[in-house]
């Protein structure tokens, strides 16, 4: 059962970084929550991102939401009476200034913003959405055990499954596991939980087959809407998701042998940056590469995130 909570203000790995040194075959069995959604979502999609690799520029709500994460990851850092709305509002502005040094072409989002105002205005949508957390969650009286952990596992099959985690949550007495995951966006409609869960489905059973226990909570924070979805997995929940992860992959090597990537049109290619190349639009794919390798990538929060995983 999901259960569906609103704020009070309504609406107003392993533990350890991947290994560099992993080779292309390592690297090609591999997949992550994003390009798994990718797949589901348009297989043409997850050819782009994951097989041709095409560059996508950075989106406005893509980078917020990666501001949004450094700072509610970095609030924690605080002893815990600094860690207050007014405090966290403070850290935005050089959230953004650091990421604007890791990620130059970040600046092309305000190219023509000559009086500042543009990234005024959404510095200070950032700083509304750091706010809400707070009528969400008191950080206060939480001391995460991780936060953006790299978690990785390998299946029976050889296909290896990683991610990372917003934030893991320990109970002291008992050990029990807590997976949090911030979403800068609003929740899904009523009937819609399910596939939202997925993600979070996906890293517990990593997580469970880390550490031999399965997590007692997951746990989704829409910032957006200011609403948090919970659900309380069991082993049936993880061993249907290790089933359906499989089915996925196996689908994903039969696309890559044959070459089949279909599209799959649906409201969400209003934000696709490959609409002009897709034959439902009229375009036409770039040739696959010499050397086709169904890869995968971090799925780290960044600019070029798509909106459906912000």
């Amino acid at each position: 059962m999901t259960i569906r909570i609103r704020s009070a203000a309504g609406d107003a790995p392993g533990a350890g970084a991947p290994a560099d040194g992993a080779d292309a075959d390592e690297r090609a069995l591999s997949l992550s929550p994003s390009r798994a959604s990718d797949f589901m979502t348009c297989p043409l999609l997850y050819r782009f991102r994951t097989i041709d690799r095409l560059p996508e520029p950075p989106s406005a709500d893509a980078t917020r939401g990666t501001v949004v994460h450094s700072v509610l990851e970095r609030l924690f850092d605080l002893p815990a009476a600094e860690r207050t709305p007014d405090r966290a509002r403070t850290m935005v502005r050089p959230a953004w200034d650091a990421l604007l040094e890791l990620e130059p072409a970040v600046a092309d989002l305000f190219a023509d913003d000559g009086d500042g105002s543009a990234l005024a205005g959404w510095l200070g949508s950032a700083e509304d959405l750091i706010q809400r957390y707070f009528t969400l969650e008191d950080p206060q009286h939480l001391e995460p055990a991780e936060r953006e952990l790299y978690v990785e596992t390998r299946l029976d099959s050889g296909l290896r499954l990683r991610g990372y985690v917003d934030r893991l949550d320990r109970a002291v007495h008992s050990g029990d596991l807590r997976v949090v995951d911030y979403k800068t966006g609003k929740a899904p409609r009523a009937g819609f939980e399910q596939r939202a869960m997925f993600q979070m489905r996906f890293y517990a059973l990593v997580l469970w087959r880390l550490h031999g226990r399965v997590p007692r909570l997951l746990q989704l924070i829409y910032l957006g809407s200011g609403e948090i979805l919970r659900y309380e997995p069991d082993e049936a929940d993880l061993r249907a998701t290790e089933r359906k992860v499989a089915a996925l992959w196996q689908a994903i090597e039969r696309a890559t042998v044959n070459g089949d990537w279909r599209p799959s049109p649906s409201r969400l290619c209003d934000w696709c940056n490959h609409k002009a190349l897709c034959p439902a639009y009229g375009g036409t794919p770039p040739p696959l590469p010499a050397a086709v390798v169904a890869g995968d990538d971090d799925e780290a929060p960044s600019p070029r995130t798509s909106p459906v995983d912000a």
